[in-house]
Order: C-alpha cells, then structure tokens, then sequence
C-alpha cells in the first residue's frame, strides 16, 4: 500500500518536472477529456471527445501515446 502510494506521488512529481505545470493544472487539463457510450438499434460504439491543444500538449510532453478516437465498437446481430 505505501509503496503504491509512493510510486503515484513519483509519477505525479515526474509529470511535473516535466510539463512544468502544477499537478492541479494537469488534472484540471486532463479532466475535460471524457468518454461518450452511444447506442442504437444497430450496435453500441465509446467515443472520446476532440482533445485540446493543452491536452495535446501534455500527451506529447510526456511521451504518451494519444489515445484512439474510438475505442470499441459492436455490432448487435
């Protein structure tokens, strides 16, 4: 349990070196990305909505992939 604790506060100390932004700031940016559930009769699709430039940003400064516009998709037979 500490060790986890203490691994998390690395990651966010490290995210803050690096993007030289408050932790605050980056949870704020990085909360406005969300994940959309839409349905029909023909299937279900998850959509994330557009990132920002500041999303953009931080992903690239911090050497993380972006992720997929679309994550999944399924078809009802």
């Amino acid at each position: 349990h500490i060790l986890i604790n203490w691994l998390a506060l690395l990651l966010i100390r490290v995210a803050e070196v690096e993007t030289k932004q408050t932790w605050r700031t980056i949870r704020k940016t990085m909360e406005q990305m969300h994940l959309g559930h839409y349905s029909s009769k023909k299937g279900d699709f998850q959509q994330r909505t557009e990132l920002t430039h500041e999303q953009r940003q931080t992903l690239r400064t911090l050497g993380v992939e972006t992720p997929p516009k679309v994550f999944d998709i399924r078809a009802k037979t």
